[in-house]
């Protein structure tokens, strides 16, 4: 018996209904997004991650910051090790690094928001 995923696409607004088999056959797709989709989401899922950082002498407490793009599903809890242990002086422009190559994974930690020192 051959074991079939079964997943929502999220790469559109459509949500299509995905089953993808053993050997990589997508079914249910709309797009070649979704079939895309289905071959990562079974071989090599990956998330964004949207979190805060530390700010100092800034007009709001908390950076929101993200990853720029999406890292292993399995690390997400190790990258948000390392969020949770920055800290950084205002000023600092929406795309700034916050994080350079969090954990070796080739992916920044960036600000997704500006804020001027006050």
């Amino acid at each position: 018996m051959s074991e079939v995923r079964k997943l929502i696409c999220i790469s559109c607004p459509r949500g299509c209904h995905l089953e993808v088999d053993e050997n990589l056959n997508v079914t249910g797709n709309s797009c070649a997004r979704g079939k895309a989709y289905g071959i990562a989401e079974v071989t090599n899922p990956t998330r964004m991650i949207s979190s805060t950082v530390k700010i100092t002498d800034g007009e709001i407490i908390r950076l929101p910051v993200a990853t720029a793009s999406p890292i292993p599903k399995g690390k997400i809890f190790d990258v948000m090790t390392e969020i949770n242990k920055v800290s950084v002086k205002a000023p600092i422009k929406c795309g700034d690094a916050v994080i350079k190559n969090v954990l070796g994974l080739g992916v920044d930690i960036v600000a997704t928001r500006t804020v001027e020192r006050i």
